[in-house]
């Protein structure tokens, strides 16, 4: 695979709220150097954005898939264009 940088918007649903999801999206980023930010929304999904190589996107998807009492029942992806000089990952307050 490349180490082409993408950006993609990613919306989670299921039990993803209260369990410590975006902690564990915000460390997981951090830990493989992915940027962007995580968000709980009204009605109980969780909203993401994430850049970096395909496989870093893929490895904090993994990761967060992985936490105690997370269940991710559907996810909606869409690739999105790149934000030029981001850094850092953070956790926004709720939309």
């Amino acid at each position: 695979m490349s180490g082409e940088i993408i950006r993609r918007s990613l919306v989670f649903y299921g039990w993803v709220q209260g369990v410590g999801f975006r902690w564990r999206a915000k460390s997981a980023a951090n830990a493989l150097g992915a940027t962007g930010w995580v968000r709980n929304n009204f009605d109980g999904s969780v909203s993401m954005e994430l850049q970096g190589t395909e496989e870093q996107i893929d490895g904090v998807i993994l990761a967060v898939e992985r936490g105690s009492y997370i269940k991710i029942e559907n996810l909606r992806i869409k690739t999105i264009p790149v934000i030029e000089d981001e850094t850092g990952f953070h956790i926004r307050d709720e939309e």
